[in-house]
């Protein structure tokens, strides 16, 4: 019952040549009411191959296997824009996981290991395949929401700052279960793949959805800049992990970002344009993601203390 809050959308009509113009505009209107209202929901025949995403899944359960010492030799390269390589979080986090962290492979940043074999060429074909999915995605929320053809393609038209993640969150304990705190995205969309054990949870009305994973299935969720560019015409979708006990849980999560020299603040077509007030003051975007690291190498002492997007709302009292 569950799934049934989140809407799962079938996006076979832009891969069809025939005229599939009605069917693309039904699915617009329903992307475009999901991302208004809690900006999460799922996507069927979305062009990423499924026996790709089931081999990477085993190759990643098969490389978090390994001794520490094995998966150490993949330490992060500190140059990358976020630390490219093998991070498990520091024992003060919250959050209890580790994961291996890769941007688009022409950058250079990185460190992938060459053990299982063919895990460096599954990453790699998977992170091509989701960059073509944000791409659609990306064009699909653009004339939702009635901005003009391509903009948001030649707004955010550098790739270089993407970045995929194959995480490992280790198994519940009797007296906590957390696996990642309940916060959003920074980025602009998200696709999060899910081994069976689920764990993914969407906040919608205060009350936490948990997301069945299927196979075939990827889930989106908006995150804070596209809610910042559409002046929250569009929700940054929260959610959290919760860790099953007595089993591992794994996933791939693909952040479709913004270049960090790109300056992030609402667009006149959804302020000034229309006689709204601007509901958040501009940043540029690898200051706010900064912000978003330090809140994980260097946590708060009150959870509440954590940077998110607030800190860069404008007040109306």
């Amino acid at each position: 019952m569950a799934n049934l809050a989140i809407p799962t959308i079938d996006l076979s009509p832009f891969f069809n040549n025939e005229d599939a113009e009605n069917s693309k505009k039904r699915v617009k209107e329903i992307i475009r009411q999901a991302c208004s209202e809690y900006g999460f929901f799922q996507v069927v025949n979305h062009g990423v191959p499924l026996d790709l995403l089931s081999r990477a899944m085993e190759l990643s359960k098969t490389y978090f296997k390994f001794s520490d010492e094995e998966k150490l030799k993949c330490s992060p390269n500190t140059g990358a824009p976020l630390p490219a390589g093998y991070s498990k979080q520091p024992e003060i986090s919250p959050d209890k996981n580790e994961y291996i962290l890769m941007f688009p492979p022409e950058t250079g940043f990185n460190i992938l290991p060459s053990n299982p074999p063919d895990f460096r060429e599954a990453m790699e074909e998977l992170f091509s395949y989701f960059t073509r999915a944000g791409q659609l995605v990306e064009c699909i929320m653009n004339d939702s929401i009635g901005l003009p053809e391509n903009f948001l393609k030649e707004y955010n038209n550098d790739r270089s700052w993407d970045f995929m993640v194959a995480m490992h969150y280790f198994p519940a304990t009797e007296c906590e279960n957390n696996g990642i705190t309940p916060h959003e995205d920074a980025n602009t969309v998200t696709f999060v793949v899910q081994d069976e054990a689920g764990g993914l949870e969407v906040c919608k009305n205060g009350e936490w959805i948990p997301v069945i994973p299927e196979l075939g299935k990827i889930v989106v969720n908006l995150g804070d800049s596209i809610q910042v560019m559409t002046n929250k015409k569009f929700k940054s979708a929260t959610h959290r992990v919760v860790r099953p006990k007595g089993r591992s849980r794994h996933s791939f999560a693909f952040f479709y970002n913004i270049q960090g020299d790109k300056w992030v603040e609402p667009l006149p077509q959804f302020a000034k344009e229309i006689g709204e007030t601007a509901k958040y003051r501009g940043f540029f975007y690898k200051d706010y993601q900064a912000l978003r690291m330090r809140n994980k190498t260097r946590p708060p002492a009150r959870p509440e203390d954590a940077i998110n997007i607030t800190h860069y709302e404008i007040s109306t009292s």
